[in-house]
C-alpha cells in the first residue's frame, strides 16, 4: 500500500510541475507541430521525448498521434507516432514498476483477482486486446505495470495491439481534425 501511495504522490508532483511550467498547454497538437518544425532533425527526438513524458503526466496520447500527422505527414507521422507510443508505454511501465512494484499482487477483491488471473494465463493476448480497445490509456499503463505481467509480454502485446489504433488515428486524422477546426 505504501508503494501505491508513493506512486500517487510522484504522479501528483509531476502533474503540478507540468501545470506550473505550462507544459500541458505547450504539448497540444499545435505546440507539438511548432516544436517539430522549428527543431528540424532534433524535432523527432523532441517529439519522442515529449510523447513519453506526456504519457507520464496523463496528456492524452491522441494529441501526440495527431501531432505526428500534422508535423510529419501521414507516412512518417505514422512511423513516429507508433515508435512514440511504444516509447511512451515503455517509460510508463519502467517508472510505475520501479515506484509501485507489483502492487496489484496484494489485491484481495475476488473479481479483480479473477481478471488478473486471466492476465496471468494469457498475458500477450490479454495485453493485445486491452491495447486495441484502450490504446494509450495511462490507467491501463499503470495497472499493467503494477500487475505480474513481464515486460516482454507487456511490450509484445502492446506492440501488436497499438498498430491498428495508431494507424487509424494517424491516417484518419484529417477527418478528426476537420471536426475541430481544420488544423490540417
Amino acid at each position: 500500500m505504501r508503494k501505491f501511495l508513493l506512486f500517487a504522490l510522484v504522479l501528483g508532483a509531476l502533474w503540478l510541475v507540468a501545470d506550473y511550467f505550462g507544459l500541458r498547454e505547450a504539448l497540444s497538437p499545435d505546440g507539438i507541430r511548432d516544436l517539430a518544425v522549428g527543431a528540424g532533425c532534433v524535432g523527432v527526438f523532441a517529439y519522442l521525448g515529449a510523447f513519453s513524458l506526456g504519457s507520464l503526466i496523463q496528456i492524452p496520447g491522441a494529441a501526440f498521434l495527431i501531432g505526428a500527422r500534422v508535423a510529419y505527414g501521414p507516412e512518417l507521422g505514422f512511423l513516429l507516432a507508433y515508435v512514440g507510443a511504444l516509447a511512451a508505454i515503455t517509460l510508463s511501465f519502467v517508472v510505475v514498476r520501479a515506484v509501485g512494484g507489483k502492487a496489484l499482487d496484494e489485491v484481495r477483491c475476488k473479481p479483480m483477482r479473477t481478471m488478473l488471473a486471466k492476465l496471468d494465463e494469457r498475458p500477450v493476448r490479454t495485453v493485445v486486446a486491452l491495447r486495441t480497445l484502450l490504446m494509450l490509456s495511462p490507467p491501463l499503463n499503470y495497472a499493467l505495470a503494477m500487475s505480474r505481467v513481464s515486460f516482454r509480454d507487456y511490450f509484445v502485446g502492446s506492440a501488436i495491439g497499438l498498430a491498428a489504433p495508431v494507424a487509424v488515428w494517424v491516417f484518419l486524422s484529417d477527418v478528426v481534425l476537420s471536426c475541430f477546426g481544420g488544423w490540417v
